[in-house]
């Protein structure tokens, strides 16, 4: 069992001289910064993206390897849907931490610049389409009554709020 899985590890102090705060920033493109320069090793982009939790006490995003964390700041969502698939009756998410699952429809809705947004991991996260993964979802929106966007999955509409 990792010390992750314990509430203990988050309660820890910092090392001697250290601190909790970083200047790690997600932006809301999904690309991690680090002291102002962006993180340009892919390896590192894509494990930032898997260690990515909320600090049980005062949820807060932090990044945590499994043995130690850090705060980071996050400018808009700390997950992104990078693809969709279809799954039976439903629609698979490809997440930017590497994971799948399945859409809540009812968790979808629209934000700036018509940037669709969902729940995901059980709903503890909120995520943002990119480009390419929202465009996918074309095939599933369709116009309410008074116009209003709604997806269309499994036969069910869903308003987009």
């Amino acid at each position: 069992m990792l010390p992750v899985e314990h509430a203990e590890l988050f309660r820890r102090p910092p090392p001697p001289g250290q601190s909790r705060e970083s200047s790690i920033r997600l932006d809301a493109d999904g690309r991690f910064w680090h002291a102002g320069e962006l993180v340009r090793h892919p390896g590192m982009q894509a494990a930032f993206a898997t260690w990515i939790r909320r600090h049980p006490d005062d949820g807060r995003y932090v990044l945590c390897n499994g043995y130690d964390w850090t705060y980071f700041s996050v400018d808009d969502v700390p997950h992104f849907v990078r693809g969709i698939s279809r799954a039976g009756e439903g629609l698979r998410l490809s997440l930017s931490d590497g994971t799948e699952e399945l859409l809540d429809p009812a968790s979808l809705r629209l934000g700036a610049r018509d940037a669709l947004y969902c729940r995901v991991k059980a709903g503890a996260f909120e995520a943002r389409f990119t480009p390419g993964a929202q465009s996918a979802l074309w095939p599933h929106l369709m116009e309410g009554a008074q116009g209003e966007p709604q997806l269309e999955v499994g036969g069910r509409r869903y308003p987009i709020r």
